[in-house]
């Protein structure tokens, strides 16, 4: 898959943008708990990161921080999700011992769900829960 135009030939043409409090702690939550990999980031000399990819597999999700100018904010109080998000993996059991391994937050234990799905759902370090699923046979 080519990413250097920003839209993959072959990859997803919807791409959900997440914000969080601090998006270099999210690049780095994304990739140890979740195996996603770090395509694309734009850091000031600081080191703040204003805007990256992640992708995984053929998806691909945008991270950054909330910018009032933009009109976004992230705000995760922890009761509430402020986002789910639905991931196919190959090895649903394999990715949870990681995602625990990691430092997630498990909301959901893996488990069989009545969709026909084997899942857990994990809330990552800016409040957005995740759910892995693999379907069943």
């Amino acid at each position: 898959m080519t990413y250097s135009s920003g839209v993959a030939e072959d990859g997803p043409q919807i791409i959900p943008y997440l914000y969080y409090p601090d998006a270099a702690e999210a690049l780095d939550f994304l990739t140890r708990a979740f195996s996603f990999d770090v395509v694309s980031e734009v850091r000031d000399r600081e080191g703040t990161v204003w805007t990256a990819k992640v992708g995984f597999g053929r998806g691909l999700v945008m991270v950054g921080p909330g910018l009032e100018g933009f009109g976004t904010q992230a705000v995760p109080d922890g009761s509430l999700a402020t986002s789910r998000l639905f991931v196919l993996v190959d090895d649903v059991g394999a990715h949870h011992e990681q995602a625990v391994a990691g430092g997630a937050a498990i909301v959901s234990e893996l488990a069989e769900h009545g969709g026909g799905h084997r899942q857990y759902v994990a809330r990552d370090c800016g409040g957005h829960e995740w759910i892995f699923a693999e379907p069943l046979p």
